[in-house]
């Protein structure tokens, strides 16, 4: 049996989830991250199953592969991925949604208190002779407001607890109980982004939410406000949030994601208060080799044992 592989970080620290295959007898093909269609068609003409980094697994790629059996997202976003096309095919999409959820929750947490304490400024101008003395804010008992309250946003309550902070949160499919458990106060997105000192989005990207904050929603925002974003960044009207920034509607942002990747170059990153990094929040050593592993341990499940994916989409 064969599998191909699109991402470039499946089992790149770790050799494990390579053994796993292995030991079923399931060769593994690379192919560069950002393969095109034909590649792809050529590549899985004879595979049983895909390993999905980048590349668009779209209808004409599903229905040029005779023989696949199942298509694993190595990661939780399956947006480049043709669900309906699978679904009607018969194959089932999987993803690692707890792969990295510690990873991303660390970084967001990270981007908050850097961009709030200008930790990035102070480095950059410390290594240019200058030894400034910067005021900024403190994040400890101020007001978090996580937009989605998934497996992310859970990890983003609990490191909130260490800091005292109040937590609002807006999901369309509340978890009561864990609210409850852990302090958190459901609200109204308009509510959340009117009361919040940080407001961090943890959401899928689908036509509900894309570009969900806009011009509106920024304007309810505080002045002294900050927005997080690791999740996907058709989450957010890029214009009008570099828009906000320059009139000074809010005091800043901290974005890891950005509608179109890469992002060379981009009015935001004119905005001294904004800090940008490169769709890495949920790269670590650790996330990495798990979200490999479990890869690996799907396709056999699939393949090898006849069973049905454990995170079927």
């Amino acid at each position: 049996m064969r599998v191909v592989s699109t991402s470039p970080s499946f089992a790149m620290y770790s050799d494990e989830p390579l053994q796993i295959l292995r030991e079923h007898r399931i060769e593994v093909v690379r192919l560069p991250a950002h393969a095109g269609e034909r590649e792809l068609i050529g590549a899985l003409a004879d595979a049983d199953a895909i390993i999905v980094g980048y590349g668009d697994i779209n209808r004409n790629v599903i229905e040029s592969s005779p023989r696949l059996k199942v298509i694993c997202k190595h990661g939780v976003d399956v947006d480049n991925i043709d669900l309906a096309a699978a679904r009607e095919k018969g194959i089932p999409v999987t993803n690692v949604p707890d792969g990295n959820k510690t990873a991303v929750a660390d970084y967001a947490f990270g981007l908050m208190l850097t961009i709030a304490r200008r930790i990035h400024e102070a480095n950059e101008r410390t290594k240019r002779g200058e030894w400034p003395k910067m005021v900024a804010g403190e994040v400890y008992g101020k007001t978090l407001g996580v937009v989605g309250l998934g497996r992310i946003g859970k990890e983003m309550v609990r490191r909130a607890k260490g800091f005292d902070m109040p937590v609002l949160a807006y999901d369309p499919y509340p978890d009561a109980a864990f609210a409850e458990a852990n302090g958190v106060r459901f609200v109204s997105l308009e509510e959340l982004l009117g009361e919040s000192d940080f407001v961090t989005l943890h959401l899928p990207l689908d036509e509900r939410t894309h570009r969900l904050i806009g011009r509106e929603a920024l304007g309810r925002m505080k002045r002294t406000a900050y927005l997080l974003n690791v999740s996907r960044g058709g989450l957010i009207d890029e214009a009008a949030l570099e828009e906000a920034l320059r009139d000074g509607k809010i005091a800043g942002c901290a974005l890891d994601v950005f509608e179109e990747e890469p992002a060379k170059e981009h009015p935001l990153f004119e905005r001294p208060n904004c800090l940008a990094t490169s769709h890495v929040a949920g790269y670590t050593y650790e996330a990495i080799d798990r979200i490999g592993v479990a890869c690996a341990n799907q396709v056999v499940s699939v393949l090898v044992r006849g069973e049905e994916p454990v995170h079927r989409l």
